[in-house]
């Protein structure tokens, strides 16, 4: 958890505030899962920081859901056009994706 907390402060993506009157503040709640290896077995223990979606109401609070998971369908695509270009694929373990997107609106969570 404290890594999590640490990555939000390193990339600079929030700043505490008063809480106001007149915004919509919605709820976070912490997600756990471990990281296996190819036996199966526990290599690391995860914590993510997400949003209570179910807090928010359509067309008022959102206008569109975003997951940092891709699709199998697209991993398929990209890994063809890799080997049919002949470039050579690394693998990358993104942490915090969420993070470097850029949001127009402000939101405020607790």
């Amino acid at each position: 958890m404290q890594e999590e907390l640490n990555q939000f402060e390193r990339s600079k993506v929030w700043h505490l505030v008063q809480k106001s009157k007149n915004r919509t503040v919605i709820g976070t709640r912490w997600a756990f899962g471990n990281k296996l290896d190819e036996q199966a077995n526990i290599t690391r223990n995860k914590a993510r920081l997400v949003v209570q979606g179910y807090n928010q109401e359509e067309d008022i609070d959102y206008e569109e859901t975003f997951s940092h998971v891709a699709r199998m369908e697209a991993i398929r695509v990209f890994i063809a056009f890799a080997a049919h270009m002949e470039f050579t694929l690394y693998q990358l373990d993104v942490k915090n994706a969420f993070l470097n997107g850029y949001l127009k609106e402000e939101v405020f969570v607790k």
